[in-house]
């Protein structure tokens, strides 16, 4: 190598190892609910995000799914598309997925009746999304689920409960209709089958199985269902549902799995003590451990991990114990036993000054980590939703 060749080469080995981080908006702010974005890689380099966009949430019948493209190469995204938008239904909770074959899927929820236990699981698949504007969609079809035990499992731990709490619910009416209303849900098959809703992508566990991560607001638990044909059959498994009454309420599962072959699930917080919880499966989805509470702190807000090609653990959540006003990205070297690294894509003093939530997050070809969520700001009126991206080297440079 001459002289002048290594100089280039130590310069570009240097560029790589520089800490890079940009972040833009997807679309400018508007003043519809903008929330619950994905984001995937084309083959081709093409980065794909979508997001649920309406008037509201589940009350509001105009909520459709949109999405957007930014090129390979370029830094702009295209205007926003649909994606998905079921007559007079809203639909939220939108989810992406590359899979091994280059087969692009979209799941989500179309709200039957305005309430999240009235959720149906769509998904729909595509291999010509190059063009411009929306991916020209194959196939679509229902995803119908029956988590296995749940009646059995969820009724033990309402009676466990009322027998435990007995005074403090009779002294508090309200909640105690709650419950009693639970329990009846519980035993009817609609309320056990429907309901059941994506946030995080799914994830390759085997060479045939993908294991989507789903979740109940009825029932407040966590469940894996997998395809191992895919897409024309799928299964689930045992939900994620602790013994310990203290540790229920745990929802919207993001995998990861260790070099060993065991699924870990991170979850948001829906109860107390407001830290993400964490569970782990040795047969790929199928039976969950006991369900452990963290030490990073969770506002009941939902969160995304990722393996890096490095064989670090990147965890983006909402580490606060009141609000959605930081956003931050932590780093594990030993599959999740520990995140000693840290550094916030967002940070405001306080819960009012801003929103920054519901992160999705991929590692590209090129190793870069790009993240969306959703971005909304003291004093802006309306929401958008934000893409950010940047290196290892970015993330180790924070160091708090």
């Amino acid at each position: 190598m001459t002289l002048t060749g290594a100089v280039l080469f130590c310069v570009a080995l240097a560029a790589a190892d520089a800490p890079v981080h940009e972040a833009e908006f997807i679309f400018p702010v508007n003043d519809k609910h903008n929330h619950g974005s994905s984001i995937v890689q084309a083959p081709n380099g093409d980065l794909i995000a979508c997001w649920f966009h309406g008037s509201g949430e589940r009350q509001s019948d105009d909520v459709m799914v949109q999405g957007s493209r930014r090129r390979a190469g370029s830094d702009t995204w295209e205007a926003p598309f649909v994606m998905a938008d079921t007559p007079d239904l809203p639909d939220c909770n939108p989810v992406l997925f590359m899979d091994p074959k280059g087969k692009l899927w979209l799941f989500w929820v179309a709200i039957q009746d305005n309430q999240w236990g009235g959720a149906l699981l769509k998904y729909r698949v595509s291999t010509d999304y190059t063009g411009d504007g929306p991916p020209i969609w194959q196939w679509q079809d229902v995803i119908h689920t029956r988590p296995r035990d749940l009646e059995k499992r969820f009724l033990s731990l309402v009676d466990l409960g009322m027998e435990a709490f007995s005074p403090m619910l009779d002294a508090a009416p309200e909640i105690k209709e709650e419950v009693v209303k639970a329990r009846e849900r519980a035993q009817d098959k609609l309320h056990q089958r429907l309901g059941w809703m994506t946030r995080i992508h799914p994830l390759m566990v085997s060479e045939k199985r993908m294991l989507l991560g789903l979740y109940s607001d009825v029932f407040n638990c966590s469940v894996a269902a997998w395809t191992e044909d895919d897409g024309a059959t799928w299964t689930c498994g045992t939900p994620i549902l602790d013994e310990n009454l203290l540790k229920i309420s745990n929802i919207q599962p993001a995998f990861a799995q260790k070099k060993d072959g065991t699924v870990v699930s991170f979850m948001r917080d829906n109860g107390l003590p407001k830290r993400i919880r964490r569970a782990e499966s040795k047969d790929l989805g199928d039976t969950w451990s006991a369900v452990e509470s963290m030490d990073i702190w969770n506002p009941g807000s939902s969160v995304d991990v990722v393996v890096l090609k490095s064989g670090a653990w990147l965890l983006v959540c909402n580490d606060t114990t009141d609000g959605r006003h930081k956003l931050t990205v932590y780093r594990s070297e030993d599959e999740g036993a520990t995140w000693p690294v840290k550094r916030a894509l967002e940070n405001e003093p306080e819960k009012e000054d801003g929103s920054f939530s519901y992160p999705s997050m991929i590692q590209a070809a090129d190793g870069m980590v790009h993240v969306t969520y959703s971005h909304t700001r003291k004093g802006v009126k309306g929401s958008t939703i934000k893409h950010a991206r940047f290196n290892e080297a970015w993330l180790l440079a924070g160091g708090e």
